[in-house]
């Protein structure tokens, strides 16, 4: 088992979505500069926060060379970690960590910025109680595999994901969202 988690899989694109995600981002309360050190906070390979330029980590992300992970902050000492990855075809993935938040804080920015953004969401995972882990949807959102994980939470995905995952898991309830997409949760709340 896993912490809770957003997994959000986004098309690729010609000009990343970053700055776009940041103001939207910022809207909902959760900034990328850290309140107080004035910086961004990237985290290296021990887990250190290394400061930086907000244009720079754009940049950064914008050469699409490496995975980051970094974090966004609701205060000076209340964050979410922000794993931030390219699959082979060049899918950005974002994976955000929601240890001790709270359930709006963990997706509220999220859906607004997938719902949002000029770069298509092909699905956006959501498990705050961490039951899956965020890898087993891989195959399925990025590369049309077969398997699909069960819903434990929500799940918002494009319109042709959502209907393969509502004919291989009954119990399953759909409903509009807006943005090209649906969102799929358990029709009885666990």
């Amino acid at each position: 088992m896993t912490d809770g988690f957003i997994r959000w899989y986004r098309e690729s694109a010609a000009v990343p979505a970053f700055t776009e995600q940041t103001e939207l981002f910022v809207a909902h309360g959760i900034a990328l500069v850290h309140p107080v050190r004035g910086r961004a906070v990237v985290l290296d390979v021990e887990g250190d926060g290394v400061l930086m330029r907000q244009e720079e980590l754009a940049r950064l992300l914008g050469l699409r060379i490496a995975s980051l992970t970094m974090q966004w902050w609701f205060s000076a000492d209340t964050d979410v970690v922000d794993e931030y990855a390219y699959d082979p075809l060049g899918r950005e993935i974002q994976t955000l960590w929601l240890d001790g938040l709270t359930p709006q804080q963990a997706d509220t920015a999220v859906l607004a910025a997938a719902t949002s953004l000029p770069t298509p969401t092909r699905a956006v995972i959501v498990d705050r109680q961490g039951t899956g882990d965020p890898a087993d949807w891989d195959s399925a959102i990025l590369y049309d595999g077969e398997r699909l994980p069960p819903a434990h939470d929500r799940v918002f995905l494009c319109h042709p994901l959502a209907e393969r995952l509502l004919r291989v898991q009954p119990g399953l309830r759909r409903d509009e969202t807006g943005g090209g997409l649906s969102l799929v949760s358990p029709a009885r709340p666990h």
